[in-house]
This record gives structure tokens, sequence and C-alpha cells, in this order.
């Protein structure tokens, strides 16, 4: 008996709704992740590669088949001078520049820069912590950037290639390597000091033939650089801070779906602090290496002489203080304990 040309039609109809039922599911699985760029400038084994490793297995893991974090180190797909302009096009998603590279957004940020501001580095996370550096973060919006956390590389120290250095009045006259920052240079200045701007690269080499007396960094930064091999004296000043931000396109975080933004946002604060111990612990071990090293001398302060040092910084932060914001000034001296 022949089935009539209706109950077939409806036969095949059913059959093709319940087969688009059986494999909708598999349909919104298979749906791409959203890809996640996250580039920056130096190399993996260092704290700011490590937490940007970090931050991809925590993402992936608390959000499996929804994203893909591709870390891309080493200026792979472009230098700082344009890491900014990418993000902002849409090119890549996360970044993790200097502090010192976003004055250019907002001059409040200038606060990092300033000289013998913090203690140490905890007082700089109990600032940065604090709701004045958390609304830093989000300072930068209206430019089309939002911050989502800070990454330290480490506090700053002084070198020279003179035997004494711990007061002001020990590096007059003395030629420093410094960042291209209006801070920095007139911290130099303050201090009766030259300050001369010179790429990274250029300073080990700087410091040995003596174009520059002396520079300022981080001591895991002085050790790998080997700077302390051409240097005669260390100040342990911890006079400034040498810190990231890890930034994101506004518009591009602002449309992400609700339970992705959260995860995201639980993989950054996990992996900041990962990130953040793996740099203090590396100037710790860094520091001590220095000193077994037996080649730069290391000069530690007193309190007298950081009262000397803030004393003679007084002219920087008055400078300074229009752009920064006095409140912002008070609240970082209120992070010293």
């Amino acid at each position: 008996m022949k089935t009539s040309t209706p109950l077939r039609k409806r036969s095949l109809l059913a059959a093709a709704l319940m087969a688009a039922a059986m494999t909708l599911p598999g349909l919104v699985q298979a749906q791409a992740p959203i890809v996640i760029k996250f580039a920056h400038v130096v190399a993996e084994k260092t704290p700011k590669g490590q937490g940007a490793l970090k931050f991809k297995e925590l993402a992936e893991k608390k959000l499996p088949g929804k994203v893909q974090v591709q870390v891309f180190p080493s200026s792979q797909l472009f230098g700082d001078a344009k890491e900014m302009e990418a993000l902002l096009l849409g090119d890549v998603q996360l970044i993790a520049p200097s502090l010192s590279k976003f004055d250019r957004y907002t001059k409040k940020i200038q606060i990092f820069d300033l000289p013998f501001l913090f203690d140490d580095i905890d007082a700089v996370d109990r600032f940065q912590d604090g709701p004045q550096g958390q609304a830093l973060l989000k300072s930068m919006t209206n430019r089309g950037l939002l911050g989502l956390a800070y990454w330290h590389n480490g506090m700053k120290q002084l070198s020279t290639n003179k035997d004494k250095l711990t007061r002001p009045e020990d590096v007059k006259g003395l030629k420093f390597r410094i960042q291209a920052s209006d801070v920095l240079e007139a911290q130099f200045k303050a201090l009766g000091a030259n300050p001369q701007k010179m790429a990274f690269a250029e300073v080990y080499q700087a410091l040995q033939t003596g174009v520059v007396d002396g520079q300022e960094n981080t001591w895991s930064n002085i050790y790998s650089q080997k700077f302390h091999e051409v240097q005669k004296t260390i100040g342990e000043t911890n006079h400034g801070v040498i810190d990231y931000m890890v930034v994101t396109n506004a518009k591009w975080w602002d449309g992400l779906p609700p339970d992705v933004k959260k995860g995201l946002t639980e993989a950054m604060a996990e992996a900041t602090t990962y990130a953040n111990k793996l740099a203090n612990d590396i100037n710790l071990e860094d520091r001590k290496k220095i000193a077994d090293a037996g080649k730069a001398r290391i000069q530690t302060l007193s309190k007298d002489d950081v009262a000397a040092w803030r004393k003679a910084m007084d002219p920087v932060w008055k400078k300074f203080e229009g752009d920064i914001g006095r409140d912002l000034i008070d609240a970082a001296l209120k992070s010293n304990k």
C-alpha cells in the first residue's frame, strides 16, 4: 500500500525537524571561541612574560571553549612604539606597557614617576589596590583604554661609576641615562645632574665607555643587563617604581558577554598575584646575586639620607602637582607605613 503524498511530506518534515533539534546543541557548541591576542615586548621568561602565560592558562581553564588566548612575546607582532595604536585599532586585545607610556592619555599616571614617593613595593601595592589606584585604571576610558591590572617590574635603584651614593650631593654633575619622561628629566635636573634620554639596549655600552655615569633601574634589570659589572656603586634608594599596566580596548571589553567578562576578570586577578610575586622574588634574588658578585658595592640609605633626597625632590613634586593632583599625591604618601 502506498503512503499518501501529504502524509509522506509530513513524515519528511517531522524527520527534518527532529534532526535539526538533535544537531542544534552541537551547532551551539561549535561556535568559534573569542580570540584574545595578548602582545608584549619582553621575553617569556620575565615576570611579565610569565604573567601573560598564566593569564592564558587561567582564562582558558575558566572559560573552556569560549575564549582562546594567543600570547605574542618579544615584540613578535610589533614594537612598543606601535602597541597602543594596534590596541585602539582592535588588532590586539591586551597589552602591558610601562606606566610611563600612559602620560599622553592622562597626566595623573605620572604619580608613579615621582621620585621618593613610595617607601617600598608594599606601599606601591597598597596604593594601587586602593580606591585612587583603581580609579587610575579607569581614567582613560574616554580615550578608548581600560586598565585591568598593575603588574610589577620593581623598585628603582640608582647606580654610578663613583664611590659614594647615599646623599643627593653625590650625583651632582653626573650624567644619567633616563627613559623618555618629563618627570624623570626634572628629577635629575633638580639634583644638579644631567639626564640623557637613551634606548635601553644602549645603556650597557654607554656605562662601560663613560658616555653616561649612571642609571636607574630595578635589581632584575641591573643584573640581567650586567650593569653592575660596569658601575662602582649601587645606592639602594627605592626611589621610584617601574611597573606595567595591563590594558584593553574599552569598547571591546564592554561588548563581551557577562560570563566571559567575569571569567577574564578572575583570571587577570589570579595572574596578577602570580606575576607580582614572581617579580618581587626575582628582584630579591638578583640583589643577592649582585652583592655576591662583588663588582658593584651596594650602599643602603639611612632615614636621614631618605629625608635629604625627599627634600631635594620637593621642586619636582611641586612642578607636577597641578597635573597629577595633590589629593593623589597625599593618597600615595598615606600608603607608606
